[in-house]
């Protein structure tokens, strides 16, 4: 399938698109790699794209995919966490003409995410801030797709607990990182300690968090569970995020103190 899409692409006339599970993508890897390599338009629809599929089990459900997507050169893989990230994201395939792009969408339902009109304009620059407190944020808290919910909902946990968090939704880390250096300071301040969400492996991650960063993500293969159940089960709670966010921040505090830098602000 994804070999004649390519075909398609090829001949001219035509923008061809294809769909199926994301861990299936092991066997378009070829037509993956000649696709970014031929820099053609090619759109990939996958879904189910997490272990939130459910009881289908370990076999179905993805945990390196996204990550090695990414590591594609020329692929574009934007994972949305809701209607509006979807829109811009199929505008985004749609209108680039020097490669192709990988879209990854989950099985189970996600909330609409209320944002301000200058968040909404960022959706297209890969990475933009979702929620940004009333005061000085101390952390970040980055997520994607259907992690999104879960970042906001520790967000407003640790309000009320008196600590400022920024949400960072990041649909596509391809087109984040090609932003001018100013935006993506703006948005993930080098100061600001941070949390990655993301069901899949957390290693990919590092490079935005840093190793005094905090990454929940899954190093092993899931489990056949409902997808609430098996969240639940391999940690993916608000709570958890609270934990790793009161975490990233107690190291930013003692790496200053070890340094003779004095507590931070």
């Amino acid at each position: 399938m994804a070999a004649i899409m390519n075909g398609v692409a090829l001949h001219g006339g035509f923008i061809p698109y294809g769909g199926t599970f994301l861990t299936f993508s092991d066997y378009c890897r070829n037509a993956l790699r000649m696709a970014a390599l031929m820099k053609i338009g090619t759109i990939f629809v996958f879904t189910h794209d997490s272990i939130g599929l459910g009881e289908d089990g370990p076999t179905h459900q993805p945990i390196e995919h996204a990550a090695t997507l990414r590591l594609i050169p020329n692929m574009d893989v934007w994972r949305p966490c809701d209607t509006e990230e979807s829109i811009v994201a199929w505008t985004a395939a749609i209108e680039r003409r020097d490669g192709p792009s990988s879209l990854l969408f989950s099985r189970q339902n996600l909330p609409f995410q209320a944002r301000a009109a200058e968040a909404a304009a960022n959706v297209r620059r890969g990475g933009y801030v979702l929620v940004e407190p009333g005061e000085p944020p101390r952390a970040v808290i980055i997520a994607t797709g259907s992690e999104v919910p879960l970042a906001v909902e520790a967000q407003k946990l640790l309000a009320q607990a008196g600590m400022p968090v920024r949400v960072v939704s990041m649909p596509a880390t391809t087109v984040f990182d090609r932003q001018d250096e100013s935006y993506r300071e703006r948005v993930l301040p080098r100061d600001l300690p941070g949390v990655a969400v993301e069901a899949g492996v957390p290693d990919f991650w590092r490079k935005y968090v840093g190793r005094s960063g905090v990454v929940i993500g899954i190093d092993r293969f899931g489990d056949s569970a409902p997808a609430g159940e098996l969240f639940r089960h391999l940690g993916f709670t608000a709570e958890r995020v609270v934990e790793a966010v009161n975490e990233a921040v107690r190291r930013r505090v003692e790496r200053h103190r070890s340094t003779g830098a004095g507590t931070p602000n």
